[in-house]
């Protein structure tokens, strides 16, 4: 049962902020809209209503009250890569696409169910790096077809780059100046602080304008690939027939889409203070894809940029993101049609500066997984590389399936083993453990950071062996390991067996329960002795002085 959850965020004392907020969101999300749309190789028109029913749910459902839900690039790179790989045909392309919102919001919201927002951790943020510096060089590479008006021909992205500089002397050169010209005014725009935020919409309507007056008859418009109608979307239902072939291409949408709006929380707290929960971000994100599937919404996520918008316009609450939905649904009602004007390689302009400054405000992850360690570093360049060259859906799975391989592999060499030795004046001190046991002796070796399996050989090899030693008292420390698995209990059984072989004794301190529970059930407590077992307490040596005392009469004994 689903428990009722009251809307927070929406104080009548911010409607105010909020529509001026939505405004500015609302224009925004035009240019914006249309050309991410245009990424996925889909009627700009959906990339449009995007921004009307599925926000507008999001906006009313999501834990981050500030959160605007809306069609990002790596969504539309992701989404595309879908269709691409699926086979869909032209005349079968709308329902196909609306049956990868449908499932991709169903998946949100499943998984916000079954409160695994904490999903998202699996994929790092070397992977995340990686996969939007690909994305940003594929945004670019995609249009470079509306940008000159040549569009070059390749087996893959890289080897049509280079098709493209190989045909410069056929690129369009007016086609080529009007994008250039939009780059130009799009970057000092977005240097001029008064419109700044606005920028985009100024150069589109601008460059739009432009081109109309002086009649450009050969730069492409977006009339001669679509038919945009000024209207709202119309219920329209999702191809279900499609589900078995989209399926887990959509599910690749929404770890991209759960990925990226994972920050929003973090980055625009609640303004009441009230902490966001991901799985009802996970819920509400889906209630947005589910609800605008049927009508024509491409999938939607968490968008940081969009919301960083609504923010700075002024957005306190969750009016802002209702305002935007409102706003833009006005615009399109109104002006819809006018869209149809609107050049190619305008679009694709702003695309290449949008590109631009995800590679740009990626540069210091991209920096940080470099200088941490060789894991991070390879997960982001082979996530990168991956982007380039196999379809983008798969590329988000092979960056989860790197990161956790890497774990893996650093987990087991994280162990370490340490002697410990107790000073005059009661204190204890960290040496290197010696490979040999001596006779008589009392070693005490802590073994520290123990979390997995594949450990145990590496560790069991550097304990120290008994080597003709008799009498002598190996005191273990695991206060460090919470739970322990049959490979650690095998390991601990055959280096008891080992020691008391040749006459020696090995005890156990700092015990968690968990491990305690383990030995006792496999039986492990008899064969060592529970003489020789020191559960760990509250008091952090209390076990290991208890463990010294009892080891110390036992080699008086002997």
């Amino acid at each position: 049962m689903l428990k009722r959850v009251p809307i927070n965020g929406l104080e009548p004392n911010t409607i105010a902020s909020g529509a001026m907020a939505g405004f500015v969101t609302g224009v925004f999300s035009i240019p914006e809209g249309m050309a991410y749309a245009q990424l996925a190789g889909v009627n700009p028109l959906y990339g449009l209503y995007s921004g009307l029913v599925a926000t507008l749910v999001a906006s009313l459902s999501t834990g981050t009250v500030l959160m605007v839900s809306t069609l990002t690039s790596a969504i539309a790179l992701s989404t595309g890569s879908v269709l691409q790989v699926a086979g869909i045909d032209k005349g079968d392309m709308p329902g196909a696409l609306f049956t990868i919102t449908l499932l991709t919001g169903a998946i949100m919201f499943v998984l916000g169910l079954l409160r695994l927002g904490s999903l998202v951790s699996f994929v790092s943020n070397a992977v995340m790096t990686g996969f939007v510096a690909g994305a940003a060089v594929l945004i670019i590479i995609g249009e470079i077809g509306d940008f000159s008006g040549y569009d070059p021909k390749g087996s893959n992205k890289i080897s049509e780059l280079v098709n493209w500089f190989a045909h410069i002397g056929d690129w369009d050169l007016t086609t080529t100046l009007i994008a250039l010209i939009t780059m130009a005014l799009m970057l000092i725009g977005k240097r001029i602080k008064p419109v700044a935020k606005l920028a985009p919409v100024i150069v589109l309507v601008i460059m739009t304008v432009a081109v109309a007056v002086l009649q450009l008859k050969s730069v492409a418009t977006v009339a001669d690939i679509a038919k945009i109608p000024s209207g709202l979307p119309h219920p329209d239902l999702p191809a279900f027939g499609d589900v078995p072939e989209l399926a887990l291409g959509s599910l690749s949408v929404a770890i991209v889409a759960l990925v990226q709006g994972a920050g929003i929380s973090s980055a625009y707290p609640n303004p009441d203070g009230s902490r966001a929960s991901a799985n009802r971000d996970f819920i509400g994100q889906g209630l947005g894809n589910i609800a605008g599937s049927f009508f024509q919404s491409m999938p939607t996520g968490g968008s940081l940029s969009r919301t960083g918008v609504s923010v700075g316009g002024g957005a306190k609450s969750r009016w802002g993101g209702i305002f935007a939905t409102l706003w833009l649904g006005v615009m399109v009602l109104l002006f819809g049609s006018v869209a149809e004007k609107v050049p190619l390689s305008v679009i694709a302009a702003l695309l290449f500066v949008i590109a631009g400054e995800l590679i740009v405000g990626r540069a210091g992850n991209a920096l940080l997984a470099f200088r941490s360690n060789w894991g991070s570093t390879a997960a982001m360049v082979l996530t990168f590389a991956a982007a380039l060259f196999i379809p983008l859906q798969w590329t988000i799975f092979l960056g989860a399936g790197l990161s956790l391989l890497i774990f893996i592999a650093s987990s087991s060499r994280a162990g370490s083993l340490k002697e410990l030795r107790r000073s005059d004046d009661g204190y204890w001190s960290e040496h290197d453990s010696p490979d040999k046991l001596t006779s008589g002796q009392i070693l005490i070796i802590d073994l520290a950071h123990w979390r997995f399996f594949a450990e145990v050989p590496r560790l069991t090899r550097r304990l120290p062996q008994p080597d003709g030693a008799t009498g002598a008292v190996v005191i273990l420390r695991i206060r460090d390991i919470p739970t322990i698995e049959d490979t650690g209990l095998r390991a601990l059984d055959d280096y008891h067996q080992q020691l008391a072989d040749t006459g020696n004794t090995l005890i156990l301190t700092g015990i968690a329960s968990g491990v305690v529970d383990a030995i006792r059930r496999v039986g492990l407590e008899r064969r060592i002795g529970a003489d020789n077992l020191f559960p760990a307490g509250a008091d952090v040596t209390r076990a290991l002085d208890d463990a010294w005392k009892h080891a110390s009469e036992l080699t008086a004994k002997s």
